[in-house]
């Protein structure tokens, strides 16, 4: 049984004095940060300079080393002088700023250099006071209290009471089945939250259908459209408290809010409007991952291998139309989860190429459309003229393409349908035309822009 890293998350209940002091070691964390990025860009500003002058490479000033290792041992020598407060803070507050800072740059060399696929990285940038709070710490005295299982121990904080039970992590590090390697404390949505890195030995049960594959069409009018037939209906939880937060903040907007022109500082009714907003918008959060979490875990402890797609979501939501409600849904995350839950339990999962055509592909004949709008919800074969719901057609191309990426019949696994027997893959080679563009734009790029967003219809 190979051990996994798994993370504990539990909401703190600190006291004003222990407030003070995590607030502190955030600062410590974003200061060091700040300290060690100027080095750098004062470094690179130099080098820049001289080399702008003719001077050559080997004569110009020395780089600094940009390691986390390096960059902590320079901050031991100069935090002396540059910050005489250092010893209110736990050294791990200035060694995981330090730490931060040399994994950015490290992406972003890896970005230059061509290392690291994907987006291009920007060159880190000066973390200010309105950041997210948080700070790591990976050695020193912190862990569990085992008084009440209500408490955990942070280092020159001490022990913090927890909102909830701590019960689930103990007993595993009690069996010796867990050990907790690092402890993050972050402030967000208005509290204080900790969260343990844990090495820990899962027994996730097998599926109960092992040798059968799932399509999972994702959608904004239903949450997932699987190929068995199965909707799973999308709650909304955003359109629910729309009405309630607008409410609150056309409140706030009426009540004195911080200038930082005119230093004004903010009122108690704006303070406590600002309250109500950030608890909407986390019971929404709440809501949607709560549904989330229990949708993944049917699906990876049912079926033995799970088809997605690999859909550009940021792209779709500009869209302004179509923006607030594919933010709503929630469909990165519920592929993050696919995907690492199905790690766990020995589930295959799938993704799709982005451009596979699966809601203009016939699941019956294999015939693909040229042109399909987002507003024709039901898909209709000029070929065969065989008719189905949009997503289900789509969900059960993505099921029959499983056995295309296994080069046969997909071995062992079946495809799961109430229509087995019609459901086969596209034809290889065959490619989707490209439709005309009247704006002189590249008539693939659009066609293929036009064919993401229907996936996710």
């Amino acid at each position: 049984m190979k051990p996994v890293l798994q993370a504990y998350q539990f909401a703190l209940d600190p006291t004003p004095e222990q407030d003070v002091a995590l607030r502190s070691h955030c600062g410590g964390q974003r200061y060091a940060f700040n300290w060690g990025l100027a080095r750098i860009k004062a470094n690179l500003g130099q080098r820049d300079a001289e080399r702008s002058y003719g001077i050559p490479d080997a004569e110009l000033t020395p780089s600094v080393n940009w390691s986390a290792y390096s960059l902590r041992k320079e901050w031991n020598e100069a935090k002396g002088e540059v910050a005489p407060w250092w010893g209110e803070n736990s050294k791990e507050a200035y060694s995981s700023g330090l730490a931060n800072l040399a994994a950015a740059l490290g992406n972003w060399s890896d970005s230059r250099t061509g290392k690291r696929r994907g987006p291009k990285v920007r060159f880190p940038r000066f973390k200010g006071k309105r950041v997210g709070l948080s700070c790591r710490i990976t050695t020193g005295a912190f862990g569990l209290v085992d008084v009440d299982r209500r408490h955990v121990k942070l280092p020159r904080v001490g022990v913090v009471r927890t909102h909830e039970s701590t019960r689930k992590l103990a007993r595993r590090v009690e069996r010796g089945t867990a050990r907790i390697r690092s402890v993050t404390v972050s402030h967000r949505r208005g509290r204080w939250f900790v969260s343990f890195s844990v090495e820990i030995e899962r027994t996730d049960p097998t599926p109960s259908r092992p040798d059968t594959a799932v399509g999972v069409d994702l959608g904004i009018k239903a949450l997932a459209v699987l190929s068995t037939g199965e909707v799973v209906a999308n709650p909304r939880h955003l359109d629910v408290a729309l009405r309630e937060l607008r409410r609150s903040q056309r409140q706030a907007a009426r009540r004195q809010g911080p200038d930082r022109r005119t230093k004004t500082t903010p009122s108690q009714r704006w303070r406590a409007t600002q309250t109500r907003i950030a608890r909407l918008h986390t019971t929404v959060a709440n809501l949607r991952r709560d549904g989330l979490h229990k949708l993944s875990t049917r699906l990876v402890r049912t079926f033995g291998a799970i088809v997605l797609e690999d859909l550009n979501v940021a792209a779709m939501t500009k869209n302004r139309r179509l923006a607030r409600h594919l933010a709503g849904v929630g469909m990165a995350e519920l592929r993050r989860q696919i995907e690492y839950k199905a790690n766990w339990s020995g589930v295959h999962v799938h993704v799709a190429d982005r451009w596979y055509p699966s809601s203009k592909t016939c699941s019956d004949c294999g015939a693909v459309k040229a042109k399909l709008r987002l507003s024709d919800r039901t898909y209709t074969c000029d070929q065969c003229g065989f008719t189905l719901d949009r997503d289900l057609n789509a969900a059960r191309n993505l099921a029959a393409l499983l056995s295309v990426a296994t080069g046969g019949d997909g071995g062992e696994l079946r495809r799961d349908s109430p229509m087995e027997t019609h459901v086969r893959p596209a034809p290889r080679g065959q490619r989707v035309p490209p439709r005309e563009d009247p704006q002189g734009q590249r008539p693939y790029r659009k066609e293929r822009a036009q064919d993401t967003v229907s996936h996710a219809s």
